[in-house]
């Protein structure tokens, strides 16, 4: 497996998007325009070798995979169940608080902008551990 993949968590007004290898390794990651969904997938294929497509279940999934069906790769649907504050807590993991917030909690904080494009490296890697169980 040399391809990529591609999660998207999708929105009415922006969406997430991340491209992984199958290692995991995150290679493109933004929060995007959900109008703009169709002409930026098919731009990461074309950077990309994109073997399919990882997609949210939430309120606005089909609205995003008829946009997505404009590119012809496959589609998997994959539960977004607690990541939006999964993604909020790998947040400031990645990014952690300065000058005086570093002494709040962060379960106490908000991200500064929104995390939609952690929640599709989520939904990305939840496919890749399916994946990896159903290998074993």
């Amino acid at each position: 497996m040399n391809g990529f993949i591609i999660g998207i968590d999708p929105g009415r007004d922006k969406c997430g998007v991340a491209v992984l290898n199958h290692g995991g390794e995150v290679k493109f990651q933004k929060v995007i325009e959900t109008e703009k969904l169709s002409g930026t997938i098919s731009e990461l294929a074309e950077k990309f070798k994109i073997e399919i497509v990882i997609l949210g279940n939430g309120t606005t999934h089909k609205s995003a995979k008829e946009k997505i069906s404009e590119t012809n790769l496959p589609v998997k649907i994959i539960d977004e169940k607690h990541t939006t504050e999964q993604a909020r807590r790998e947040y400031w993991v990645k990014n952690p608080p300065e000058g005086w917030r570093r002494f709040l909690p962060t379960s106490m904080q908000v991200p500064p902008v929104p995390v939609d494009d952690i929640v599709a490296e989520i939904l990305a890697r939840r496919y890749l551990e399916s994946e990896k169980e159903e290998n074993f």
